[in-house]
């Protein structure tokens, strides 16, 4: 009989797990300034990533393709606060494209994670 496979075993888990700890090794070279206000947000929200996909990987049905937009959304806002970071100088130029591959990374996993909920 297969086992369920445990949230913390998917490559989505593991890649949002590794963001956030790219974004906290980043975190003692953000300008005293920004390291919180901007930056914890960006912290925060990677942590909230990683909360709601241990709490999706829980769900069935309606509820799990529910959660997967909300994900979606919070990526997007993370999407958004990279950027700026990157526009007000909070991160060099090379961190941003690196935490970039990441998010993008990390978008196409969910767009296919959607898909595979039944609609």
């Amino acid at each position: 009989m297969n086992q369920p496979r445990s949230v913390l075993d998917i490559p989505i888990f593991h890649k949002i797990y590794d963001l956030y700890k790219l974004l906290h090794s980043y975190h003692n070279r953000i300008p005293k300034a920004e390291r919180y206000t901007l930056w914890q947000k960006c912290e925060n929200t990677a942590l909230a990533l990683l909360e709601a996909v241990i709490e999706t990987g829980q769900q069935r049905g309606s509820d799990r393709l529910h959660s997967l937009y909300a994900i979606s959304n919070k990526l997007d806002l993370l999407k958004v606060l990279i950027r700026l970071a990157k526009d007000t100088h909070t991160i060099e130029n090379s961190q941003y494209l690196t935490i970039q591959a990441f998010i993008q990374e990390i978008g196409k996993m969910i767009g296919g994670w959607i898909k595979s909920v039944p609609h």
